[in-house]
């Protein structure tokens, strides 16, 4: 069989099949996988300091629903509102915020999806014209011009895939090496895009953050 280092955004390796254990995968598979649903709470709770009750969050139909369902629980946990909006494609982008905004969200969360990340231009524009916080669980989106991001850095796990490939081409089988998960996120602030929102951040909250954008 041929040799498969993954880098997957999404599923969890175990329950979609792919691994029999995150520790000893087996078969001819390994790499990374960063299945976090649990993500989706920590994006609301970092908008709570910002006095944000009202969330809408954008998830793409193509993809996994357990970060919809584990963004519903963790809403319903924190007792805020949220109104989850389901996109096909990029054309449905501008529909996805004018509800939003009819639905008087105060902030987006945009979950994890490959097609949503390649246009986060759009997704921070739309933001920004109707005046919504977003945050989202890489930092890339707030290059684009979101408020906040946290989450892994996708830069590093890339980087780190190279070091899979070596260990098999010196002769390691892939279900021999554990199937790695992020351990250090980052929380990034735009602090351009909190003067044009007219949001204060608080002090609490720049001290975390490991970037911020000026």
């Amino acid at each position: 069989m041929i040799p498969i280092v993954a880098i997957d955004l999404e599923s969890d390796p175990v329950a979609s099949g792919f691994a029999k254990s995150l520790a000893r995968p087996g078969g001819n598979l390994t790499g990374l996988f960063l299945d976090l649903p649990e993500l989706s709470g920590k994006l609301l709770e970092l908008m709570r300091p910002l006095s944000v009750e009202r969330f809408a969050a954008i998830s793409d139909v193509a993809m996994d629903p357990t970060p919809v369902r584990a963004t519903e629980a963790a809403a319903r946990a924190l007792r805020v509102s949220l109104q989850v909006l389901p996109v096909h494609g990029v054309d449905d982008i501008d529909n996805a915020f004018t509800l939003a905004a009819k639905g008087r969200a105060q902030a987006v969360i945009v979950l994890p999806s490959p097609m949503m990340f390649f246009h986060r231009t759009p997704f921070a524009s739309q933001a920004l014209s109707r005046r919504l916080a977003m945050i989202a669980p890489v930092r890339e989106y707030v290059e684009a011009g979101g408020l906040m991001s946290y989450g892994p850095n996708i830069m590093a796990i890339f980087r780190r895939a190279p070091v899979f490939v070596d260990k098999i081409l010196r002769g390691t089988k892939p279900g021999d090496l554990p199937v790695e998960r992020p351990t250090k996120f980052d929380l990034v602030i735009n602090l351009k895009t909190a003067k044009v929102l007219g949001l204060t951040i608080p002090q609490s909250l720049l001290l975390r953050a490991d970037q911020i954008i000026e």
